[in-house]
């Protein structure tokens, strides 16, 4: 059973991305920075203030219908303006979204936020943006066991990714999220673009309630990034045992983020 998770960057590399995602060939698929603009296509602008960025209006859409034997489900973190290609000004939802291929029945849902609420903005602001955490579970009938899926799109600080009152408040989220889908899984896998460090309580919380990273101090940032901080996306997982391979897949570039791999036994 494979799964993928990636930051995706709204879309800014979407050739080289939906081209990626049609050839993996996973089981569950999980991108963080997901657009969603309803019946809208083509690109769009978006701006914070702090940097401008090319994105999809609707990646949710068209990432959709380049999997179509897939089920999405998509939740909004945080809404706000973006422009189109005319400079028409848009309202854009803004979150995460979990692909399930269609043979893998989804037995359970759970989205619920780990940081604030949901927001419309009138502008973007930089930091202290609302997070959830989408769980999907599955029935995998080759392995005869309950997986589930949580991804989550951690905190951003301009400061910086070192812990502070409201990361270790996500992490106690967090690990509500775990406990909540424990009983109904035989096995968990949390993953997303956390922004932390890998010296982060967040780990310590987490390994306290069964769940390991498989990440560490490894890179998981593509060339396009230059920033000097490497760490960003990592996955867990709750039973070390049952992970056939683990791969930050460096090439081919989809994103400013690597992609992470993951194939259970």
């Amino acid at each position: 059973m494979k799964i993928i998770s990636i930051n995706a960057w709204g879309g800014a590399m979407y050739d080289e991305l939906v081209g990626w995602l049609k050839s993996v060939d996973a089981e569950i698929i999980c991108l963080q920075e997901v657009t969603r603009t309803p019946n809208r296509s083509g690109w769009a602008t978006f701006a914070d203030g702090e940097r401008t960025l090319p994105q999809r209006l609707d990646l949710f859409g068209d990432v959709s219908a380049a999997l179509p034997g897939y089920t999405p489900y998509f939740v909004a973190n945080d809404a706000g303006p973006v422009t189109d290609a005319d400079g028409v000004e848009l309202r854009q939802d803004f979150g995460i979204a979990t692909w399930v291929r269609e043979d893998f029945p989804v037995v359970g849902l759970d989205a619920r936020f780990v940081h604030s609420r949901f927001v419309d903005h009138t502008e973007w602001n930089v930091d202290d943006r609302p997070r959830a955490a989408l769980t999907v579970t599955v029935r995998d009938r080759v392995g005869d066991r309950f997986v589930s899926v949580i991804q989550l799109h951690g905190l951003r600080d301009p400061a910086g990714k070192d812990d502070s009152p409201i990361r270790l408040e996500q992490a106690r989220k967090m690990v509500e999220v775990v406990e909540h889908v424990r009983p109904s899984s035989d096995a968990m896998v949390l993953c997303g673009d956390l922004n932390l460090l890998p010296s982060s309580k967040t780990f310590t919380l987490l390994a306290e309630h069964g769940m390991t990273d498989l990440v560490g101090e490894a890179d998981t940032r593509a060339s396009s990034y230059t920033k000097r901080v490497r760490s960003a996306s990592y996955l867990l997982v709750s039973d070390p045992t049952a992970v056939r391979s683990f791969q930050i897949v460096a090439k081919p570039e989809v994103s400013d983020h690597r992609a992470l791999a993951l194939d259970l036994a």
